[in-house]
């Protein structure tokens, strides 16, 4: 008898990590390495007989060089299409961090961008240098940027997510 073959969806994490400067809350984005091309949250795929939380922290780190706590759940990402290379679910956490910084692992470069600058980039779908903000990334930072103004997250039914 064949064995039965699943084509389920790949589980992902993403962490939306603010750092306080001068003052003022900043996000980290990520320049990726790899395609698709453009700036991107931290994060990656869940490795096996991982919990979603402890690979957040992980992705997080060995993209940035920072070690975060984790906040928040902001929200279940799972629109077949958020991932052009596969059909991916990503939980999405908040969290805060501390330093600079640095693009390491599948990130070219990691940078701070202020939360004042995020929300027109989020609506253009473009961060610094115009470069893209790919996956469902700018949806994501306009959930979060309401989320922190307000406490209210994504509902079902709010539209593909």
């Amino acid at each position: 008898m064949a064995a039965t073959t699943y084509k389920n969806p790949t589980p992902t994490v993403d962490a939306v990590i603010r750092i306080e400067k001068d003052g003022v809350d900043h996000v980290v984005l990520i320049r990726r390495n790899n395609p698709p091309a453009g700036w991107a949250l931290p994060g990656g795929f869940v490795d096996e007989g991982e919990r979603m939380d402890l690979a957040c922290a992980r992705e997080a780190l060995e993209e940035t060089g920072l070690h975060v706590i984790l906040e928040d759940l902001l929200y279940i990402y799972s629109d077949p299409r958020r991932d052009q290379r596969k059909h991916t679910v990503s939980a999405v956490f908040t969290a805060r961090a501390i330093g600079e910084p640095v693009g390491q692992d599948d990130a070219a470069e990691a940078i701070l961008v202020p939360i004042t600058d995020l929300g027109p980039m989020a609506d253009q779908g473009a961060g610094p240098g115009g470069a893209p903000i790919v996956f469902d990334h700018a949806l994501i930072l306009r959930d979060a940027l309401r989320f922190f103004a307000t406490g209210a997250r994504p509902r079902p039914g709010d539209g593909p997510r």
